[in-house]
């Protein structure tokens, strides 16, 4: 390996990441951030071809999460630092695998402590095995999971067990199938961008339905759900909200 460490900055807020480089290349001069990307797609693409030693990764971001980046990644053999808004943000699946992350506002501490972690990870061994044990824990096999901003931090969720979002004041409830719900700081246009929910339909503009869900259609203009909620479907979206139920497709 070369003295020079390359460095790939994933987030979707311009001042984070630019700070965040900064930082870096003032502490450890010896890092090259080669690329920097507030479109995680895009990201993608030059991780898989560039191959760096290190990579910051944002995790909540529109349309993919830090973790939807890594399940795109043909060989994940790098060290991670998850950059997070949110400092009750810990889950066992990340500490089992003993990735390093930072809370932001960034503290010029920690973040000298996870890059000097992150190096001594690259000297000592290779980070695949541990990455892949993170994706496996995170990633369950034929479910999606998304990641949610709550007041409390953030929760992980399989797709397959919500039956619904509700818009409330720029706040979303999730209503899940286990008859509980959680309050979402994401606005519901958020979620009916994200590409993991194409099995929901926006039946209103304050709700996003799974379609599985979906056990009859009123011609008053309402469906109910398995859990016998009752939404109303909006006029101008009926026609296309019936079709995606027929189709079982977004």
């Amino acid at each position: 390996m070369s003295n020079t460490i390359s460095a790939i900055i994933i987030d979707d807020e311009k001042n984070a990441m630019e700070s965040l480089a900064l930082k870096v290349s003032k502490y450890f001069p010896n890092i090259s951030i080669i690329h920097k990307f507030q479109n995680p797609l895009k990201a993608v693409e030059v991780i898989n071809k560039k191959h760096p030693h290190i990579l910051f990764l944002d995790i909540e971001m529109p349309v993919l999460s830090g973790f939807d980046v890594l399940s795109k990644i043909k060989n994940p053999n790098f060290e991670i630092i998850f950059v997070t808004a949110y400092n009750e943000y810990a889950i066992d699946a990340i500490k089992h695998c003993a990735i390093g992350y930072i809370v932001k506002p960034i503290d010029n501490d920690e973040l000298k402590v996870a890059i000097e972690n992150a190096l001594k990870n690259i000297n000592q061994k290779s980070p695949l095995e541990k990455n892949r044990q993170l994706l496996e824990n995170l990633v369950p096999k034929g479910n999606s999971l998304i990641v949610v901003p709550t007041q409390k931090g953030l929760s992980f969720i399989k797709t397959n067990d919500i039956i619904r979002f509700e818009g409330i004041d720029g706040y979303t409830n999730i209503i899940l199938k286990n008859k509980t719900t959680i309050l979402s700081s994401y606005s519901i246009g958020k979620f009916c961008k994200t590409d993991k929910l194409r099995n929901f339909g926006l039946a209103h503009k304050s709700h996003f339905v799974n379609l599985s869900f979906v056990k009859e259609y009123l011609n008053e203009g309402y469906i109910v759900l398995t859990n016998n909620d009752k939404i109303p479907v909006s006029k101008k979206r009926r026609v296309e909200f019936l079709n995606k139920i027929r189709n079982n497709t977004c």
